[in-house]
């Protein structure tokens, strides 16, 4: 009877896989979604080169008056 009861009471251990840890954010978006479909229209250096213009390269963004 022991034996039976072990029977129901054993669970195999879950696997607990993680394997998007190793993937790239990119490889786990959805590319068919429309602020994806709209981040890779947009022209992202030209945003960077105009706001780069605000911030100081070793200091970082000014102080405020």
């Amino acid at each position: 009877m022991i034996e039976n009861l072990a029977f129901f009471m054993y669970r195999p251990p879950k696997s607990h896989a993680q394997t998007s840890l190793f993937c790239s954010l990119e490889e786990q978006l959805n590319h068919k979604h429309p602020l994806y479909v709209l981040a890779n229209k947009i022209d992202w250096n030209k945003f960077e080169t105009e706001f780069s213009k605000l911030f100081d390269e070793k200091m970082g963004a000014p102080n405020k008056p």
